[in-house]
């Protein structure tokens, strides 16, 4: 079998030569015309072999025609998928430890040196990625709003003050290292008209910053408005918007967001609708996307294009989740996610850096299979990619611009960072290659170092140097470094009484160090000082210098032992 051409044609005559051979569609008539003899009798078999090969190379430029015209239509898509999937930093991943229970908020800074989380659990983690180790511990937890779950975080532009939207209806502003800067105002609920309270009367539901203005930030509640305030003025609100549906009755804002100029406000209502107003002008809404998604549905997320020109939203009804684009005049494309139920009411999406793509999560119940983090085309609302990030639902999806890196926030605790090495800079990347940090265990406690600057020099201590110096230099020194002696076991001795010693007895006997092992003769021990009592007399041998100026002891006498004493009578030595 010889076969001619480039690799490719090769390949596509193999093909076409086995089609032939298998009989497709011809006859043997039609074989034996090809293959040059005309039957099959005993005749001696005669081949035309340049006949041969002319009709299998005229097949094969037939097929490959076809084939090629074929991948001429598919091709260009399959080159833009790629192009895609070159640009999602998806090689590496870390997981940050947030608690037990779902993060529901995701925040990073404009530089990218800090990530914030927030969750079920009422805490709000500080994650420090320049100054953690491959440890991954969070620098700081705080529960800003006691009780409440975190809903919502988010750095202002400058990066300098966070904003914390719990399920309580005051919102608060903290610094960078969690400290309270602001809290909003609680209005009065018993006023009907919303737009004469100060402040919010029900649970928030979402928050953001102005992306031009750092003092100003934007909030939504159950009940019923979409409230702007000032950084600078905590004692009232600076305007109120209230969401009407169709019969002009109030309906309550789950989501809201400014554009990305800022002269824009969005709202997300539990009718379906999307309402849009000019950031100056509260009274009428600018445009009004009546039929964005399903009536009695919660939209959970809305964010503007890096254009400014396309608005997506996150929505579903019961069984099914649909990602929505918005141009400024009307609703154009759907995309329907998944089959599954809606667990999580901040379920957000966002944006590529370059404004292609698309990305949201999915969410999926206990042990029914892994949350996705899905990317769809801009244009087309199609998918090109997806992520099986963990087994439980994607709550929060975060791609920054800066460090080209992509934050995912899971129903089970988790906060994933997907980063490239090639593509991506900073962020993630910055710990990773730190070692673990050892405990430090002290040998010896120093003393503390009491600084006195006033003090005269006979005073003034030896300042300390450094930590380490000052241990080895205590390691040298017998008395600071001498062992700690064991516990007594038994009867106490030496002046050390057993642990079970703690009477008044034991104390005594532990501060006169007397030594219940001396078993010497009493007459010897006193005889011992009978020299210095005779060189310095002072108490005894003055009372007696009158009437016996010499002393007289009693002679040891040995003692008769009877033999006729019955065995108990005989002293007992």
């Amino acid at each position: 079998m010889v076969c001619r051409g480039s690799s490719t044609d090769d390949n596509i005559e193999w093909l076409v030569w086995f089609g032939l051979i298998a009989g497709d569609s011809s006859s043997d008539a039609d074989v034996s015309s090809v293959m040059g003899f005309s039957g099959f009798g005993k005749k001696a078999r005669t081949f035309d072999l340049e006949a041969m090969f002319e009709q299998t190379r005229r097949t094969a430029i037939e097929r490959s025609q076809r084939v090629l015209g074929h991948y001429s239509i598919i091709s260009p898509l399959v080159s833009q998928f790629e192009e895609f999937l070159k640009k999602i930093p998806d090689t590496h991943e870390i997981t940050l430890q947030h608690g037990s229970k779902s993060v529901s908020a995701l925040a990073l800074d404009p530089s990218g040196a800090r990530l914030v989380t927030g969750g079920y659990d009422y805490d709000v983690k500080f994650w420090d990625f320049a100054g953690m180790d491959a440890a991954l511990h969070a620098f700081r937890s705080l529960q800003p709003c006691e009780c409440h779950q975190i809903r919502s975080l988010q750095y202002s532009v400058t990066g300098d003050v966070i904003l914390v939207v719990a399920g309580n209806s005051q919102a608060k502003v903290l610094d960078r290292d969690g400290f309270q800067v602001l809290e909003c105002i609680k209005g009065d609920q018993y006023i009907v008209d919303m737009a004469n309270t100060k402040g919010h009367t029900a649970m928030l539901n979402d928050g953001c910053w102005h992306p031009k203005i750092k003092e100003e930030f934007l909030t939504c509640s159950n009940d019923g408005t979409v409230r702007t305030w000032d950084l600078n003025s905590e004692k009232k609100h600076k305007s109120v918007f209230k969401p009407r549906s169709q019969q002009g009755k109030r309906v309550i804002p789950t989501c809201c967001t400014y554009s990305r100029d800022g002269k824009l406000i969005a709202a997300g209502c539990q009718d379906g609708t999307i309402q849009i107003w000019d950031r100056n002008l509260s009274v009428h809404t600018k445009f009004h996307c009546r039929q964005a998604h399903a009536a009695g549905s919660d939209t959970t997320c809305l964010t503007f294009s890096y254009d400014g020109v396309t608005l997506a939203s996150r929505g579903g009804q019961t069984r099914r989740c649909f990602l929505s684009v918005l141009g400024l005049h009307v609703l154009h494309r759907h995309a329907k996610l998944a089959k599954s139920a809606l667990l999580f009411n901040m379920t957000d999406c966002c944006f590529s850096p370059d404004d292609k793509l698309l990305l949201t999560g999915t969410s999926v119940k206990k042990d029914e299979g892994n949350g996705k983090l899905l990317f769809f085309e801009r244009e087309s609302l199609q998918k090109v990619y997806e992520i099986e990030v963990a087994d439980a639902g994607v709550v929060r999806c975060l791609w920054h611009p800066k460090l080209n890196q992509i934050m995912v926030g899971t129903g089970n605790g988790l906060a994933k960072v997907y980063y490239d090495p090639v593509k991506s800079q900073r962020g993630a990347m910055l710990c990773v290659v730190k070692s673990k940090r050892k405990e430090k265990h002290a040998e010896t406690l120093t003393q503390d170092y009491i600084i006195t600057p006033h003090a005269l020099p006979m005073f003034r201590e030896a300042r300390q140097r450094s930590t380490r110096k000052q241990l080895e230099k205590d390691r040298l020194d017998p008395v600071r470094s001498h062992k700690p002696e064991p516990p007594v076991s038994g009867p106490g001795r030496g002046g050390r009484v057993a642990a079970h010693g703690g009477t008044l007895s034991s104390f005594i006997v532990k501060n006169i160090a007397l030594d219940k092992t001396d078993d010497s003769n009493p007459r010897e021990a006193i005889l011992r000082h009978a020299k210095e009592a005779a060189e310095n007399p002072y108490w005894v041998a003055p009372a007696y210098k009158q009437t016996q100026p010499e002393p007289l002891f009693a002679e040891e006498e040995e003692e008769e032992v009877d033999e006729d004493q019955p065995e108990w009578k005989k002293r007992k030595i």
